[in-house]
């Protein structure tokens, strides 16, 4: 006979491959994310870009992802997340075939696009599945996997960058997106789909076998019982998401997605090369010291999967933007004083490394995780959808007026800014966003709809016993 350790074993390793797999979404949603910054190096040269037409080639995928995601959320909520996901796998392949066979600036261009929808299904498409697949006691941490991908994904474009760093070395940069799409969209072949998913759609025998193997009877008759309840009182369709009881769940979501973006992270991870350059660096140069940049980014996120369960949501949101305020507030000073190429040039990049790290152990995974969590199921997908082109949205204003703000207020000035936003950001989360550590995703929405402060104040008073 199995033992309950052989059972709980083989739950956990189900688990973790499944969220594993998932979370190559955020694998390619980094990969592109920081493939660009050293592809760009050589781009810009090979067909004599100007700044503005710098900001449409890196902007381009910024628009597919708007798109992405607005139709994703609904495409979610009707199709599926597991079919979804494989679909995005499929586009991102394609896209990244354009880019790294593109003979002009157009076909360039046009496979950024591409691209940045697959980008847009998959930011919210994996962390939905995640959330919605995990036991509630590690929903946390394996959703924030989502979010190490993301960042292993730069990592990896960088030593991409590195490796092809020469002239014409940046068509493989981008082509080399084609391997993570394939592994993505083999991989969730052998998935299942998300069981509140199926059970939505009537389909309460595949979902029971779902979760047998994540779940024991008793949680799993628990956990039936409470999605089906909210299903009886939930009304179906985009109009929930304008009722009253749900406002504060969408001011949380969109608050957070614009001011993730506005705080400055994506500047930074696509024009870290051209800052680093700014200091005296070559360009071969630059593009490695963007490898510590990776570093740094990994492994404080690495420190967020293992604490975001333990410590909670709000207290590292808290410190990470603290964080990101005081280190941007470094920068800042560093491009004011003389002498930039020599020790100040370290301060800089010193700060800028700091920044990255904060960012990576709160607004990084924390933002991605909360949005998976808040919202009703009949909507959830669609809400995330919504959440996901505000971000979206709010990246493509910042990165396409990056340079232009820079020329206008200088280096000095547009950290500084983004310094001050970071405290309007700190402000946000401490007077508006909940604890959502060890609640069920159930027990969240239904403190949501009685209004009571349950979910939107401190809800770590709730044992974590009833909800797993």
């Amino acid at each position: 006979m199995e033992t309950s350790t052989d059972s709980n074993t083989n739950t956990n390793r189900f688990v973790y491959i499944t969220a594993t797999i998932a979370a190559l979404n955020g694998l390619l949603f980094g990969f592109d994310t920081g493939v660009i910054s050293g592809a760009l190096l050589y781009i810009k040269r090979t067909f004599e870009l100007s700044p503005a037409m710098q900001e449409v080639v890196v902007s381009a995928t910024l628009v597919g992802a708007i798109l992405g995601a607005a139709v994703g959320g609904r495409l979610a909520d009707r199709l599926g997340r597991r079919r979804l996901m494989i679909t995005g796998a499929g586009v991102f392949f394609v896209g990244s075939l354009l880019m790294g066979l593109a003979p002009n600036v157009p076909w360039l261009v046009a496979g950024r696009f591409v691209v940045g929808v697959a980008i847009g299904v998959a930011s919210m498409a994996g962390p939905l599945y995640i959330s919605e697949i995990a036991p509630p006691k590690i929903r946390g941490s394996l959703v924030s996997l989502n979010q190490l991908a993301v960042t292993t994904g730069i990592l990896l474009a960088y030593l991409v960058n590195y490796a092809f760093a020469g002239p014409g070395g940046w068509r493989w940069m981008l082509g080399a997106g084609v391997v993570p799409a394939m592994v993505l969209g083999v991989g969730m072949l052998f998935m299942p789909e998300s069981p509140r998913w199926l059970i939505e759609r009537g389909r309460n025998e595949d979902a029971r076998s779902v979760l047998s193997r994540t779940r024991t009877d008793e949680q799993i008759e628990r956990e039936l019982r409470d999605i089906r309840r909210t299903e009886e009182v939930e009304e179906d369709g985009l109009s929930t998401l304008l009722q009253s009881w749900v406002r504060p769940a969408l001011v949380v979501g969109v608050g957070l997605a614009v001011l993730q973006q506005i705080t400055g992270i994506n500047t930074v991870i696509y024009y870290a090369p051209t800052i680093f350059e700014s200091t005296g660096f070559e360009a071969s140069a630059s593009i490695l010291a963007t490898v510590g940049v990776g570093l740094v980014n990994v492994t404080m996120t690495i420190v967020a999967v293992l604490l975001i369960d333990r410590v909670g949501r709000r207290p590292l949101l808290l410190v990470g933007l603290t964080g990101m305020t005081l280190a941007l507030t470094g920068l800042a000073a560093a491009f004011v004083l003389p002498g930039l190429s020599g020790l100040v040039g370290w301060v800089a990049v010193g700060s800028l490394m700091l920044y990255v790290g904060f960012f990576a152990i709160g607004m990084g995974p924390v933002f991605w995780l909360l949005i998976s969590e808040i919202y009703p199921l009949q909507v959830r997908g669609s809400a995330m959808g919504v959440v996901t082109v505000a971000n979206w949205a709010s990246n493509l204003a910042v990165s396409f007026t990056f340079l232009s703000l820079v020329g206008a207020v200088g280096q000095s000035g547009t950290f500084g800014l983004y310094a001050g936003l970071s405290v309007l950001a700190l402000l946000f989360v401490y007077t508006k966003v909940p604890e959502t550590k060890g609640r069920s995703l159930e027990a969240i929405e239904a403190d949501l709809r009685d209004g009571s402060s349950g979910a939107y104040s401190d809800a770590t008073a709730e044992t974590v016993e009833d909800a797993n």
